[in-house]
Parts: structure tokens; C-alpha cells; sequence
């Protein structure tokens, strides 16, 4: 899968405590990865880079290659990550409430795993479609899931902003993982929350299309995304499945 991807402090934050970066196995699976931090001072950006480094450089020593194991190694390795964060925070002051989301995408021949925790999603993009493949883990989500309120609501419900599920919060770590099937065409997109609290879908599928790459098309989400005044930091990754990867 072709890969690109960018982080912008934004219009209103004064630093970035987003982090996003791609590792490759010994066996040739990608693996990309984003976090967006949380913690005052400078301990969001510790702890999610303490994630996408940690987790990254372990995938890069790994001979993975099915999607059951990949599973396991993700649900073992946020578990590990969890672990560390939270004693790190405990041994610094300066760390003390430090936490992160994560979303991450492990790509295979004609799959992608896909692991959540927070509201950093995953998305795919098919004949000009464009769909959500994570749930976000904050209070107005799991509000909806329950039916305790509409969609509409939750899309203005102060709850929306409360994370439900985050690195470095409580003793386990409890991570959405899913696996989707890939087509020749597709393009996955990884993001923090910075882009689709100010962007709709359809800017979002109309932006990519008038891109003449995928690094222009990074560059233009992220553009429009601080010309609508985003409030957060934003990240934004895109892989285009190919045909000859498949």
C-alpha cells in the first residue's frame, strides 16, 4: 500500500501532541499508526509518542503475517503500552495524567486490521464512498450506542469530548480490533479528531479526489481543515491499495 501522511499543530493549539509514523515487519506488513496525545504540559506528546514509537519499533521485529496472530500481537502489545505509560506517569511528575489515543492499521495482501482506542478513527474510501470503520470511544458515541440519544444529537452533545477509552488512563487496556477486506482502489485514511470535527464526508471525498497524489491530498485535508478554524491539532494518513499489491 502506498503510503503518506502529515501532522499540523493547527490555528489554535500553541504545540502538537499528535503523532503519527509507518514500521514494516520482517515479513513486509506495514504497519501505521497514529496517537493524539493528552496531558498538561508536554506529557500528551510523551505518551503518544510513547506509543507509536514503542509499538512500532516491536512490529518492526516481528514475522507476523496472518490476521489472527496480528490480532493477538495488537491486543498484547496495547496491553504492554498501557502498562508503560501508566508507570511512567506515576515515576514523573511532570507526566502525571498523561494519556493518548490510538488508532492503527496493520495492512496485509488483501487486508487491513484495524485497532481503535479513543476517537482518532480509521476510514475507508470505495467508489466514492466514504465510510467509518472505527466507533469512537467517547460519551456521546456510547450515548448512541445505547439509543439514549439520536445521531443528531450526538453530534452536538458536550459529551462528544469526554474519551471514553485511551493509553494510560486505566489498569487495562481495552482496544477495538477489526479486520476488512481490501480492494484494488481503496484508500484507507487514519486520523485524529482535529479533521472530522470541521470537515463533513463529502469535503473530505471531494478534496481527495481533486488531489493529484495522496501527499496532496494529505496536505489539502489538513489546509482546509485549518481554514475552518479546527480546534485541535490535526494528523492525517492515507494509503492507496494498488493493484499490483494485492
Amino acid at each position: 500500500m502506498k503510503l503518506a501522511f502529515s501532522t499540523d499543530k493547527g490555528t489554535r493549539r500553541a504545540d502538537n501532541q499528535d503523532y503519527v509514523d509507518v514500521f514494516v515487519n520482517k515479513n513486509g506488513l506495514q504497519l501505521a499508526i497514529v496517537a493524539d496525545g493528552v496531558g498538561g504540559q508536554n506529557a500528551g506528546d510523551v505518551a503518544a509518542t510513547m506509543a507509536v514509537s514503542h509499538i512500532g519499533n516491536d512490529w518492526e521485529t516481528s514475522t507476523l503475517q496472518g490476521v489472527a496472530e496480528v490480532k493477538e500481537w495488537i491486543y498484547a502489545h496495547t496491553q504492554r503500552e498501557n502498562e508503560l505509560i501508566l508507570t511512567a506517569a506515576k515515576r514523573y511528575k511532570t507526566l502525571q495524567g498523561m494519556a493518548t489515543t490510538l488508532v492503527l492499521a496493520v495492512v496485509l495482501p488483501n487486508q487491513v486490521v484495524v485497532a481503535n482506542l479513543g476517537d482518532s478513527r480509521a476510514y475507508m474510501l470505495r467508489n466514492a464512498q466514504i465510510v467509518q470503520l472505527t466507533q469512537d470511544h467517547n460519551l456521546a458515541s456510547e450515548l448512541l450506542r445505547r439509543g439514549a440519544i439520536t445521531p443528531t444529537e450526538a453530534a452536538e452533545h458536550p459529551g462528544r469530548n469526554l474519551v471514553t477509552r485511551q493509553l494510560g488512563v486505566n489498569e487495562e487496556a481495552d482496544p477495538e480490533i477489526h479486520d476488512f477486506k481490501v480492494e484494488t482502489g481503496d484508500l484507507l485514511m487514519l486520523t485524529t479528531d482535529g479533521l472530522g470535527k470541521v470537515l463533513s464526508d463529502a469535503e473530505i471525498i471531494n478534496t481527495i479526489h481533486e488531489a493529484d497524489s495522496i501527499s496532496d491530498a494529505v496536505a489539502g485535508l489538513i489546509s482546509k481543515a485549518n481554514a475552518k478554524g479546527s480546534p485541535d491539532n490535526i494528523t492525517v494518513l492515507l494509503g492507496y491499495q494498488d493493484e499490483k499489491e494485492l
